[in-house]
């Protein structure tokens, strides 16, 4: 760590943080129902939402895996991710123009009340079951990265050992979203996209001026350089970063984990109107181009940096842009980086596990079907207490879900660090995208034909496209990788299912 941050500075760096995160909390969080807790009452600003839908989408894993992704090991990769930012666009325009007006037409809370609506009872279930799976465990790994990084750089040099720093972590975010829900965490992630905004662009001209580089002339130099070229077309069989396969992915991915997921979409559906979450999905797309961008020049600037001092690069190139913020940047580079982390991770988790609760709150225990309500004014005593008793009920429950998917990301993530293979990590993030081919071939058939379904079915359905997915990616894998493509064979392996278990509903006679 560098020699003037010390422990107890970072402490209380930390300590005013989450200080300003716990008073904003207070703020927001006072007398939330269940409607403000899911959907913010619906009368978010869209530039708000479009603003703090930044650090939902950029994990603390995007934060120190796209800079170390530029210069490492494999076939083509310099700026290759910007073709799968590129694809995000086309995936986003679809979301605004075909998903966002379904789900504001339905009014709906939990995204998954549209397979009930369309399918049935079970498909309606499987959808959100698999949303559940996936979101967890893809969660839970991201903050494992993020935290053994802190671990590493910061509380691992104080002596605080890792169960106590993840639980600590997960603590801290419950303590300011249990309360408040979506609306508090619009407004914490709003400061969390801002400081770690900070951070990435901070190092970037930091980084830059010790190159002898001036604002001018930074990005001709970086493009010019080995490390940056963007678009790859040859080898289509055998590489990975192709930019058909990058291209197709990305969209796929923007539609399966963004249009699809509750996550992201609970904070368009908390925007005042469909043409409102609309314009704030636009600029949103303007922000994430040009932030990924931001990320990939820095990635080629640490390259760089560390080449002209000689720098050995980490075996493992997440630690490149912590071990040169801490050990070669100063102070001021140390403390931009420990809150850019601590935000970006936040930020996604903090949306993840309110998504969670929600989702099992509406689609498993049926808060929707179940709202007490209101009596009218002039009703007996004994109907406004009855009424009165079960809000209290429904807020109580909400909150042991909230507390325990906090304690299950705890759980997973101590698991993990037992476990302490890298591999195992690639695993479960391979497993949360392929939980998302399900949710695109449910959706997607449901969107673009007019067929029912015998929704006993659904289930078996959803459970073999993924099964016969890995078959295929297994097998094919020493002639053809399918990369991100995944996604894609897995919805249409649903979608076919679906298919074979469909039926034409014919017209009741008057």
């Amino acid at each position: 760590m560098t020699a003037h941050l010390t422990p107890a500075l970072v402490l209380i760096i930390l300590f005013l943080y989450f200080a300003m995160l716990i008073g904003v909390a207070w703020l927001t969080g006072r007398n939330v129902s269940n409607e403000g807790f899911f959907l913010a009452n619906r009368k978010v600003p869209w530039y708000v939402v479009a603003y703090a839908m930044i650090g939902t989408s950029i994990s603390g894993v995007t934060f120190i895996s796209i800079p170390g992704k530029v210069g490492g090991t494999g076939l083509n990769m310099a700026f290759s991710y910007m073709q799968v930012v590129f694809g995000y666009l086309a995936g986003y325009l679809f979301i605004a123009t075909v998903l966002m007006p379904l789900y504001y037409r339905l009014q709906l809370t939990s995204i998954y009340g549209y397979l009930e609506q369309r399918f049935g009872h079970r498909a309606y279930k499987t959808g959100a079951a698999y949303f559940l799976l996936s979101r967890t465990l893809g969660s839970a790994a991201r903050m494992f990265l993020a935290a053994s990084v802190l671990q590493l750089f910061v509380f691992a040099p104080l002596g605080v050992p890792f169960p106590l720093t993840v639980s600590l972590m997960l603590g801290l975010i419950y303590a300011y979203t249990f309360k408040g829900g979506l609306k508090t965490i619009i407004w914490t992630d709003t400061i969390m996209t801002t400081f770690f905004l900070a951070a990435l662009i901070f190092t970037v001209l930091t980084v830059g001026k010790t190159l002898d580089m001036t604002a001018d002339n930074i990005i001709p130099s970086i493009m010019n350089g080995r490390y940056g070229k963007m678009f790859f077309f040859d080898n289509f069989l055998t590489d990975p970063n192709h930019f058909v396969k990058q291209f197709v992915s990305g969209a796929l991915i923007a539609i399966a984990m963004t249009g699809l997921d509750q996550d992201l979409m609970q904070k368009n559906l908390a925007c005042k109107n469909l043409r409102e979450a609309q314009k704030n999905m636009l600029v949103f797309c303007i922000y994430l181009v040009v932030i990924n961008f931001l990320f990939l020049m820095l990635g080629a600037l640490l390259y760089q940096y560390a080449g002209s001092l000689g720098l050995q690069i980490p075996d493992h190139t997440d630690y490149l842009y912590p071990k040169i913020a801490f050990d070669h940047l100063g102070m001021a580079a140390g403390i931009f980086f420990i809150l850019g982390l601590i935000a970006s991770t936040y930020a996604s988790s903090d949306s993840a596990l309110t998504a969670l609760t929600t989702s099992f709150c509406v689609d498993f225990l049926n808060f929707e079907k179940n709202t007490p309500v209101p009596p009218e004014t002039y009703a007996p005593e004994a109907e406004h207490k009855a009424y009165e008793a079960a809000v209290a009920t429904q807020r109580r429950y909400r909150t042991w879900v909230h507390l325990g998917f906090a304690a299950l990301f705890v759980v997973i993530i101590l698991i993990l660090n037992a476990v302490s293979s890298e591999a195992v990590i690639n695993l479960l993030f391979k497993i949360a995208g392929y939980t998302y081919g399900p949710l695109l071939g449910l959706f997607t058939f449901g969107l673009f034909t007019r067929f029912r379904i015998h929704d006993r079915w659904s289930l078996l359905v959803c459970l073999l496209a993924p099964t016969l997915t890995w078959i295929l990616d297994v097998g094919c894998r020493q002639w053809f990788d399918l990369g991100f493509l995944t996604i894609l064979i897995n919805g249409m392996f649903t979608f076919a299912g679906l298919w074979v278990i469909s039926y034409r509903e014919e017209p009741v006679e008057s």
